[in-house]
């Protein structure tokens, strides 16, 4: 990841006798410091992403010792997607209304604190809280970054650079498996933690040398409607699991669930009436934040079940150990960061909406191979042609995601626009796995393997929906750039 990282920005930035600071097409009075902030807030995004399924592959140990059944697993995963995804607005407000690079900063020092006492955790609900408490932290810190991400590069350099920022999306997730893989076999799942406190260390360092300070945008935030969105997300993400747990006919799952429903319309009703809403009205109904969120939630809803339940399939009914499964997942990793390169120069050139459809047509593919996996079978053939295509196909709608929701928008708006697209990222990654878990039912952590037969059908035609609504919903032509400033100085 980190070599095509440098391989995407060598390619891409100009050199300094070519296009001086200043002097590139597009963007006027560049700062020479951008292709650094943007690797700095690269890593930071990074291991944002790679906490999401980094845990996927240390669940069973982390179930072994702190004696966690199938729904305090299912949280784990959860807990951070949840609050991630449903402060991410709020974040974004914040972010704005503190100034960016501050908000990245308090971020950042939360996520890393709360990864510490992840680690230390001595119970599920410690471990659990910690989670959310690195969500909390994330919901912060990813909107900042893409919102300074967005603001400092203009013209081509700015699909580029969303290119990259896309690319990290889904090439994190994918590693995360392997290094969760790595670091359970080795010194313990508790490092699957801990590494994040030496890197969130040397960015908190960093950043203030790297990345300028931006004036703050004030304005009246909405708590009233963060809260109600992110208490509808996670009734909803309960009654999954519950319905997993218990059968979808069971009070227990269609509780939470009505109850979900409720929450959603009080949250429109509470955007509706309050006087700064937390998301506009009007910039829901551009066809570039409608079309660009739905893929973004559809993407990781694919890639994040994708890996869980490859992961469980693997440990569970073929009984790979922690590292086997990570390095088995390696050509995923490999394929998402090649759908996602791949998508970063097509969009330029022929425009999201093919690159969307063909993207999604190929994940569903994948899906669907996935979908006949035997209770006694093997990584090759029955696991990695599938799972690569399925990542292939959806490290690209990572790309058209991100490109077509920032199409056009401009500083003003950055903040918000970012938390609505991390927004969809991160509860599109929760409902994936709490969707995963609802499906495969007694097959995770059992010896039948009826349950993934569904799970993997129903998103491979979730993915084929996609690829057609694709070729309605995206506009055509290739994206434009906003009229946010680059930052100076």
């Amino acid at each position: 990841m980190v070599f095509e990282l440098g391989a995407v920005m060598h390619d891409h930035a100009p050199s300094p006798s070519a296009h001086p600071p200043g002097a590139h097409p597009g963007a006027p009075h560049a700062d020479p410091r951008r292709w650094r902030a943007l690797a700095l807030l690269c890593v930071a995004q990074f291991m944002l992403i790679i906490d999401i399924t980094v845990v996927n592959v240390a669940l069973p140990s982390i179930a072994a010792d702190l004696a966690l059944g199938r729904g305090g697993q299912t949280w784990v995963v959860t807990a951070y997607s949840l609050c991630f995804g449903g402060l991410l607005l709020l974040g974004g407000r914040l972010a704005d209304a503190l100034g960016r690079r501050r908000a990245l900063l308090l971020g950042l020092a939360l996520f890393t604190t709360a990864s510490l006492v992840s680690g230390l955790a001595g119970t599920g609900g410690v471990l659990i809280a910690g989670r959310a408490a690195q969500g909390v932290g994330a919901a912060l810190l990813s909107p900042a970054a893409l919102s300074i991400v967005t603001t400092t590069f203009r013209g081509p350099e700015r699909n580029r650079a969303l290119g990259v920022w896309a690319a990290i999306g889904g090439t994190g997730a994918a590693v995360g498996v392997l290094v969760g893989g790595l670091l359970t076999s080795g010194p313990g799942w508790e490092w699957v933690f801990f590494v994040n406190v030496p890197v969130g260390l040397a960015v908190l360092a960093l950043v203030p040398r790297t990345v300028p300070s931006v004036p703050p945008v004030r304005g009246p935030l909405d708590p009233g409607g963060a809260v109600t969105a992110t208490l509808a997300a996670a009734a909803l993400i309960y009654g999954l699991v519950k319905a997993g747990e218990d059968g979808w006919d069971a009070a227990s799952a269609l509780v939470p669930i009505g109850a979900a429903v409720l929450l959603a319309a009080a949250f429109v009703l509470i955007e509706r009436t309050v006087r700064t809403p937390l998301v506009p009205p009007g910039l829901l109904r551009r066809r570039t934040i409608a079309s660009g969120n739905a893929l973004m939630v559809s993407a990781s809803v694919l890639l994040l079940s994708g890996f869980f339940l490859c992961s469980q399939y693997l440990q569970n009914l073929l009984h790979f150990s922690a590292v086997k499964t990570g390095l088995v997942f390696l050509p995923a990793a490999v394929a998402t960061i090649t759908g996602a390169h791949l998508a970063s120069h097509l969009v330029g050139r022929i425009g999201g909406r093919p690159v969307a459809a063909a993207g999604f047509a190929v994940a569903a593919a994948g899906a669907l191979l996935l979908s006949g996996v035997p209770a006694g079978g093997h990584a090759w053939p029955d696991v990695l042609p599938g799972f690569v295509l399925l990542s292939l196909g959806v490290g690209a709608g990572f790309v058209c995601a991100t490109t077509t929701a920032m199409n056009g928008i401009g500083h003003a708006e950055a903040g918000l626009a970012s938390g609505v697209v991390n927004t969809g990222h991160e509860i599109g990654g929760a409902l994936g796995v709490a969707l995963a878990t609802a499906l495969a039912g007694a097959s995770i952590g059992g010896r039948t393997a009826g349950g993934f037969h569904t799970a993997f059908t129903v998103f491979g035609v979730i993915a084929a929906a996609v690829a057609v609504l694709a070729l309605a919903l995206v506009p055509s032509g290739r994206p434009e750039p906003g009229d946010g400033p680059v930052f100076a100085h």
